[in-house]
């Protein structure tokens, strides 16, 4: 089955990270109903690495934050398209971004759509 999925790589502050989790779930209540297939946020753990850039390099993460990997998987782009407009109309994410400051920098977010080339 073709499958596309969203990717973000964030930082978050070490001090807001329960914060973050507490939002992220109810996020990933939201999209799971309006279609996504699987919905994941990962905290860093292992990030020093021998070989390649280190997630805290490439996301420019501060002492004192956690780099937080995450994805959304949806049948399509299609459907994906389809899934956030609706996402975004939802009051459960409308009352979660009023009047409320984000538990990380929204201008340090990475994001994009990708076609699956490998689900093994």
């Amino acid at each position: 089955m073709a499958r596309y999925v969203d990717g973000f790589v964030l930082v978050v502050p070490n001090k807001k990270l329960a914060a973050y989790k507490r939002m992220a779930q109810k996020a990933s209540k939201v999209w799971k109903d309006h279609g996504s297939l699987e919905y994941v946020e990962c905290a860093g753990e292992d990030m020093r690495v021998k070989f390649g850039v280190p997630f805290p390099r490439l996301a420019k993460a501060r002492k004192g934050e956690t780099v937080v990997f995450s994805w959304i998987i949806y049948k399509s782009r299609k459907h994906r398209d389809a899934a956030n407009k609706k996402v975004m109309k939802d009051p459960r994410i409308l009352n979660m971004m009023k009047g409320q400051e984000m538990p990380f920098d929204m201008k340090r977010m990475c994001y994009g759509g990708f076609d699956v080339l490998v689900d093994a």
